[in-house]
């Protein structure tokens, strides 16, 4: 009966189970896919010449970056030409004091249009022509400056004329009005008479009544900076420039404008008459082919004059330096100094002159025009450009080292790989790149390139090498002992391999007395 009870049960609990299980609820249809948010619109950017480190041409490359915005108290430029100084091969070197760590935009000068305006500017509208200055940055299609850094342009000057006037000409006029305080009857010696500050100076102290000057030059300009004003051009490849000086005015110069550094402002300041003044504005002399070159820094720096008050008391001298880039806190300076010179091209008084124009993507090709002092007056750079084909015979520029090994790795490298186990070949290697960093442990700590190179060239070294290089190596003169590395910096002329170098320099077919001269333009475009 129980158990009879019990089934009925299970039964019934089972029937009720059934009874109580939910029904399937249909497919409800599926809900429309809510439309997806319209996408944001893309940040605008611009084509903008980027230093991605220090060493070669290689370290410039175009690159789209996002477009600068107006902020308080700035203006927007559309650029359509920026300025190519001297001091920028020195950055992408790493040579410059004002050293910013890559990646970096540089460009101080420019010139364009006004697209926008910030807040609180005024005195200038949207579409006027300027031209603008900046600490770097400069190298973008559009830019953004303060507008204390923009000044209307001449509507008779052009683009490419207003990116080449700011620093060249600035730097010429304050070195010879404020503190050269040239006069009427006073004589100047103009360095690198062909380059951008050269012939801006040469220009602004024909301003002055009866001024001589003197400009160095190759002979292949002589007749440009003639034209321009220089008095006495003289050919500092095949001529002491001092003595030709003497030559003609036996007492010297009152003014010198020295970009050089090194063994030239020792033969400046022996130049300068009682009460003159020599101004230093660069060390040129330290530039030496593409990338760093360890053995220019060190003897620059070796030859670089050390005076004491006392010395220019006895001999009535005065000696001063001067860099725009640290004149960041004189705007109302800069501007008058700049409206004075704006005011001396209307009047016709000045003009810059233009020695080439390239696209942003030649670059390299516009730093090697310098860099090989085939320039005369201004190279600029042009976002609007397009970039033209090398000439036929003409090679993109490439680093030395692809070309063949300077003489520094030569004999870095021969002297490494006659080393008897690795130990001591790292301790030679590290010994005379040490000496020859002129004892400056900031040279080596910093230059991993060069480190690089270095290593790269003791394989080299150690590899079966060709024929034609196996003659060439027959021909070289031993490498000096370790002891004897001070005295080839002393005197270079006096060893092969810097003669060697010296013969690299001089892109004439004319022959160099002695290496001095060769060294005498590093650069055809200081600043």
């Amino acid at each position: 009966m129980a158990e009879g009870g019990d089934a009925a049960t299970v039964a019934h609990e089972a029937g009720n189970a059934v009874q109580e299980t939910p029904k399937a609820e249909p497919e409800k249809a599926a809900a429309p896919a809510e439309p997806a948010p319209p996408a944001e619109p893309a940040e605008p950017t611009v084509r903008t010449i980027v230093l991605t480190g220090h060493g070669g041409y290689d370290k410039l490359s175009v690159q789209q970056k996002p477009q600068p915005k107006a902020g308080k108290g700035e203006v927007l430029v559309r650029v359509k030409a920026a300025g190519l100084n001297f001091s920028e091969l020195m950055v992408r070197q790493g040579l410059h004091d004002r050293m910013t760590k890559p990646p970096v935009v540089l460009g101080m000068e420019a010139a364009g249009v006004i697209e926008e305006l910030g807040e609180d500017v005024s005195g200038l509208e949207v579409g006027q022509n300027v031209i603008c200055l900046a600490q770097t940055g400069m190298w973008r299609e559009i830019v953004a400056v303060p507008a204390t850094n923009v000044f209307i342009m001449p509507e008779e000057m052009s683009y490419e004329e207003g990116a080449a006037i700011p620093l060249s000409y600035l730097t010429a006029y304050f070195m010879l009005f404020d503190f050269g305080n040239l006069r009427p009857g006073k004589s100047l010696l103009v360095h690198i008479a062909a380059g951008g500050v050269g012939w801006a100076a040469t220009q602004l102290a024909k301003t002055v009544d009866n001024v001589t000057i003197f400009g160095t030059a190759s002979a292949s300009k002589h007749d440009a900076i003639k034209e321009n004003g220089v008095d006495h051009p003289i050919d500092y490849r095949t001529r002491d420039y001092a003595e030709e000086i003497k030559n003609i005015s036996p007492k010297g110069v009152d003014v010198v404008l020295d970009p050089l550094g090194g063994a030239d402002t020792s033969k400046g300041l022996q130049l300068l008459r009682p009460m003159g003044k020599i101004v230093t504005y660069g060390s040129a002399n330290m530039v030496k082919g593409e990338n760093r070159n360890l053995m220019k820094m060190a003897k620059t720096l070796w030859q670089s004059t050390s005076v004491s008050p006392v010395s220019l008391v006895k001999t009535n001298k005065a000696i001063a330096g001067f860099q725009l880039a640290h004149l960041t806190g004189e705007i109302e300076l800069v501007r008058s100094a700049f409206q004075d010179i704006l005011n001396m091209y209307k009047d016709g008084k000045i003009k810059p002159r233009i020695d080439s124009v390239w696209a942003f993507e030649q670059v390299a090709e516009a730093m090697q025009q310098m860099n090989e002092r085939r320039n005369i007056g201004k190279v600029i750079l042009s976002p609007e450009k397009e970039p033209t084909k090398p000439a036929e015979g003409d090679a993109a520029p490439t680093s030395p080292l692809k070309k063949k090994k300077p003489s520094l790795f030569r004999r870095l490298s021969k002297r490494a790989s006659r080393s008897k186990d690795e130990g001591e070949k790292k301790d030679e290697v590290k010994k005379l790149r040490a000496r020859l960093s002129g004892g400056d442990p900031n040279i080596e700590d910093t230059d991993k390139q060069t480190e690089e190179k270095v290593d790269e060239a003791v394989k080299q070294e150690e590899a079966p090498t060709e024929p034609a290089a196996q003659e060439e190596k027959k021909d070289e003169a031993p490498a000096e002992e370790p002891e004897k590395i001070e005295v080839a910096v002393e005197n270079p002329a006096e060893t092969d391999d810097a003669k060697a170098a010296a013969a690299d320099v001089v892109p004439d077919d004319k022959p160099v007395e002695n290496e001095e001269k060769a060294d005498g333009d590093a650069s055809q475009e200081a600043n």
